[in-house]
């Protein structure tokens, strides 16, 4: 029995070894027959690279599907100096297509295609306009010049249409023929809306890289994630590139109507009342959707060059988030939230006013000079009385007060999705620059900083039931077919809901018995102006030259916008009232038509059926 096992061991190691030889054999075969060289000359011939391919960035488009930034492909076009045969063919018709000048691209093109045949580069104008440290330890050998880059697809075509004809039309295959001139394709950022939400946009640079608004705060999840991928240099042999996702996909809040009516109505605005600048912001106070936001300045995305041209500095991109100033009057309303919210007073509240008060060893007055006597708290907002306002903050008190001002986040970053947000200045007791007169001062919006978008954010906690919303201008993301919302957020209840309640309806009486020019017929409104002396230089405050706003939302009893108008610098008249006022009815005017909001009276009969 062991020797049957032993002979069947024997035999299969007999047939492993045959099969062992012939597997020898055949290599050596191989290796020494054409077919290897045959082979090997393949492998040699199709010479391969590490390339690295970068995907097209992320779209942008509004709530409703409008475009508003995109790709377009354009062209470097340049000359590969080991192929060119006629330069000054090549630098004729540069100069048609792409408007070089022409004796600069030929005398360019001959002395690199010199210089590179020498094999040494260093000593010409274009080597001098390199890095030194880009240029090889032996020495810059140039096979390849670009001519120009970003060039439009429709002048690159031309080029290779006349290329194409040139060198049909040779005899002799070298005089006219742009042999050597070649094009590379690659994408650019576009703006079809030309400078329509630009301070929200920002841009892309040529380089690539966003800057300002979205484009830089998304600039990761716009650009996307580069593959690398190992491919043949001859391009003849070329094989399937992996795909290759794109960026993600962006949708704003912007509602691209709303926000093109808005920047019609400020730049209104600024010619009607001769302002320098302005802001309007649009917000839904229910979730902090961003629906509009108009600036002054603003640069058309697609010649982002001009950037310096229009701005002297980047907070001027965008004041909404990134230019804190005094409010003035419409702190008034965090100031009575915070006293309502506390106890300190009631609606019905009596104040004798008798123009002025002493807090901190300074007197304060009102805007106007004048006493207006017994009032409640109603009559101060109303009338606007830096008098009852200071006293009712010394009545909270500076703990009280500072930690209500805190909690409606003054002096925070709001964390809205932009780039480039300023956090303001809220000064508290224990900073060096605080003083007692701060607390009455404060009250009504002077000695305090903030930004459009800051006080939005703050005064939403009013509109939205005490509950503070967090501005955001991103609606969802588009990655590979699927769609991903963003939710909204919010930051804390700094008051009850009974007080925000309480409030709306004694601002909107006060808009009502004022008569003011900020109500919107058909609809009951909430809301505030506010003119606030701009601060010099030398730490007093211009007489005539303002900062007028106002704040305000709608419908009151189911709110559904809220309206943010800030007018640098009005000479038609320095009052909030009679500048910022009658623009936030424009706005609101429109955003009811655009957003679809009936009357209040249709609203109740749908209600009531």
């Amino acid at each position: 029995m062991k020797y049957t096992y032993s002979l069947r061991a024997m035999t299969l190691a007999g047939a492993f070894g045959l099969v062992a030889v012939a597997i020898i054999v055949r290599i050596l075969m191989i290796i020494y027959s054409n077919e290897a060289a045959t082979f090997r000359q393949l492998v040699e011939t199709n010479a391969t690279e590490l390339r690295t391919f970068y995907p097209d960035r992320g779209e942008i488009y509004d709530r409703n599907g409008h475009l508003l930034a995109g790709n377009q492909t354009v062209f470097e076009v340049g000359v590969n100096l080991n192929t060119i045969q006629d330069p000054e063919a090549i630098a004729l018709a540069a100069s048609v297509e792409l408007g070089l000048d022409f004796d600069q691209t030929l005398r360019l093109i001959k002395e690199l295609k010199a210089c590179s045949e020498d094999g040494n580069c260093e000593t010409t104008d274009y080597a001098q306009s390199i890095p030194p440290n880009l240029i090889p330890a032996d020495g810059l050998s140039l096979d390849f010049v670009v001519l120009a880059d970003f060039v439009e697809a429709e002048n690159a075509a031309r080029l290779q249409q006349l290329k194409v004809a040139m060198q049909e039309k040779a005899e002799d295959g070298a005089w006219g023929v742009l042999n050597g001139l070649e094009f590379k394709s690659h994408p650019q950022r576009t703006y079809p809306e030309g400078s329509l939400a630009s301070n929200v946009l920002g841009f892309v640079g040529r380089e690539g890289r966003g800057y300002f608004g979205i484009e830089e705060k998304y600039s990761t999840l716009l650009a996307g994630n580069p593959v690398q991928v190992v491919v043949p240099t001859d391009p003849n042999q070329a094989i399937d590139i992996p795909h290759i996702p794109d960026g993600t996909t962006l949708v704003l809040t912007l509602h691209r109507d709303l926000q093109a009516a808005a920047e019609q109505i400020l730049d209104e605005a600024l010619s009607d009342y001769g302002a320098s600048g302005g802001t309007i912001i649009v917000m839904d106070p229910r979730n902090g959707e961003v629906l509009a936001m108009a600036v002054t300045p603003r640069m058309n995305l697609n010649q982002f060059w001009n950037y310096g041209v229009i701005y002297q500095n980047a907070s001027e991109f965008n004041p909404a988030i990134s230019m804190p100033y005094e409010p003035g009057s419409v702190m008034k309303i965090m100031t009575m939230a915070a006293a309502l919210d506390n106890g300190t007073v009631t609606s019905s509240t009596p104040f004798f006013d008798t123009g002025e008060i002493l807090v901190g060893g300074a007197i304060i007055k009102n805007w106007d000079g004048k006493a207006w006597g017994q009032q409640d708290m109603l009559g101060c907002l109303q009338h606007s009385l830096n008098v009852c306002l200071a006293s009712v903050s010394t009545q909270l008190g500076a703990q009280s007060f500072y930690g209500y001002m805190d909690n409606f986040g003054f002096g925070h970053l709001t964390g809205i999705d932009l780039a480039g947000e300023a956090a303001g200045r809220l000064k508290v007791p224990g900073d060096g620059d605080w003083y007692p007169v701060d607390l009455g001062t404060n009250a009504f919006g002077q000695g305090i900083a903030a930004t459009p978008i800051q006080m939005l954010m703050a005064v939403s906690s009013i509109a939205n039931n005490g509950q503070t919303v967090m501005p955001h201008v991103l609606h969802a993301l588009l990655r590979e077919g699927r769609q991903y919302k963003v939710p909204a957020q919010y930051a804390g209840s700094p008051i009850s809901s009974q007080t925000a309640q309480g409030l709306t309806e004694m601002l909107n009486i006060s808009l009502l018995n004022e008569s003011s020019m900020a109500l919107l017929p058909g609809y009951r409104i909430a809301g505030k102006t506010g003119t606030a002396q701009i601060p010099t230089d030398t730490g007093f405050y211009d007489d005539f030259a303002t900062n007028a706003s106002f704040i305000g939302w709608g419908p009151v009893d189911e709110p559904r916008f809220m309206i943010y108008v800030w007018l640098e610098h009005p000479t038609a008249s320095i009052w909030g009232s009679e500048t910022a006022a009658p623009v936030f009815s424009s706005m609101a005017e429109k955003t009811v038509i655009l957003l679809d909001i009936p009357p209040d009276s249709v609203r109740q009969e749908i209600v009531a059926r």
